[in-house]
Order: C-alpha cells, then structure tokens, then sequence
C-alpha cells in the first residue's frame, strides 16, 4: 500500500500546528446560519477527517469549546488558545468524535480542497450565486446519494473505531 498524502495547517498566530493524513473524506461549502455567524462569513467550507487522521503538531495544544447548533445538537469547537482561531469541529449529531471537521481556510494551502457539495442553501445569502455544477442541498446532504464509496467506507471506519472501548475501558 502506498504512502497516504499528508497536508499540514494551523492557526493564524502559528502556536497551534496539524497534520492530516490523506485528502478529506468530504469537503463541504456550508451555508447555515451557524457557521455564517461562527465565520463572520457566508459560509464555512468544511474538510471532513476521520479523527485519528488528525494529528496537534505543535507544543501549544488547542481548547476546545462547547456550543449549541441549529438542531440543538452539542458541537465541540476546537481553537487555538491565543488566537481563537477555530480550527476544527466535531458534531454530536454527525459521527460524533469518530470525526474531525477541519476549517479548510487553515490548511496552509487552502485552496487544495474546494467544495464539492453546498449545504444548507435554504439559509445561503441571497446575493451569492453558487456554481450550477456543484451538487448543492437546502438541508444536509444524503451521503449515500452524493459521496462516493471510498468516502462512505472510510466514514463506517472511522465509526467502528470510535466504539472501540478505548485503553482498558
């Protein structure tokens, strides 16, 4: 088997460093009110990892913050201590912990993983016009319908590795 990619990134004072290993399982534009008002932006663009494909780097570990989302669901913001940059999340409603949704405007090459699919157009602003290309989705999108089948097999994985009792649990 050959040597997956890796990509290295962080936040914007530089005391907080990662590394993943290989491309995203999915990279996403999304479009919901929260992450409009967690960015100051239109949207977030999201690179979906398996969490054990998520590696701190530096010395400076991050904090993580706990926050409420549109569906009442916890999701747990992971940012650097002095900066406050958000760098990553994790969604209690989606995979949980087993994944790692990397702020993709913090990779040191942002522009490697543009979206492939827009979600939560419902609530888009409405002077942005998306390229018709795009799949694109009001809500969240059916994975099964959208991903391809490495994507949906790496996401399982990363599933069943997080309900494996964890050292001596």
């Amino acid at each position: 088997m050959a040597d997956l990619p890796t990509y290295e990134g962080g936040c914007a004072c530089g005391a907080v460093r990662y590394k993943v290993i290989d491309r995203p399982v999915r990279t996403h534009a999304c479009h919901c009110r929260w992450c409009q008002r967690e960015t100051g932006s239109a949207f977030a663009i999201n690179s979906m990892y398996e969490t054990d494909n998520v590696k701190t780097t530096s010395e400076t570990k991050p904090e993580v913050v706990e926050v409420p989302t549109a569906t009442g669901q916890i999701q747990w913001i992971t940012r650097c201590p002095r900066c406050k940059i958000a760098i990553w999340s994790q969604y209690a409603l989606h995979a949980g912990k087993a994944v790692r949704i990397i702020r993709a405007g913090t990779f040191d090459n942002p522009d490697l993983f543009p979206p492939e699919h827009h979600i939560y157009t419902s609530t888009m602003q409405p002077w942005l016009i998306l390229d018709e290309s795009t799949p694109q989705a009001e809500e969240f999108y059916d994975r099964a319908r959208f991903w391809s089948q490495r994507s949906l097999d790496r996401l399982e994985k990363a599933l069943q590795r997080a309900e494996e009792p964890q050292g001596g649990q």
